[in-house]
């Protein structure tokens, strides 16, 4: 089964990153492509880079930012295929951003393959 693995972390500590946690990360990165497990997974620019689209009276409205004033912002995500979620859960035990405050959100992926035919 498919789940995503939402990476949150204070981005402002994820810019000063030393060496040794950029290390795990590429560590974390190497091992979910060995075990054939990578579906996908991206990280993202900073928050001061987004844009946000809202529908506002029937037209659309454009701000800066995600923004809700948080402690962790959103900084990318992984799309692993592993057996069920206690094996989700474990993977997402491994992540490198967890020692430095960051979290994990696990949620499973919707397959609207079947759907489609």
């Amino acid at each position: 089964m498919k789940y995503a693995f939402l990476i949150y972390h204070d981005e402002s500590r994820m810019a000063g990153a030393s060496e040794e946690e950029m290390a795990g990360w590429w560590a974390f990165e190497n091992e979910t492509q060995a075990t054939g497990a990578k579906q996908a997974g991206e990280a993202l620019h900073p928050t001061m880079t987004a844009k946000t689209v809202r529908l506002r009276d029937g037209s659309p409205q454009i701000t800066d930012g995600p923004f809700a004033e948080t402690k962790e912002q959103f900084g990318g995500f992984y799309v692993l295929d592993v057996p069920d979620l206690d094996a989700a859960i474990e993977w997402a035990k491994k992540f490198p951003n967890l020692p430095t405050g960051g979290s994990i959100e696990i949620r499973p992926v919707v397959d609207f393959s079947a759907a489609q035919q």
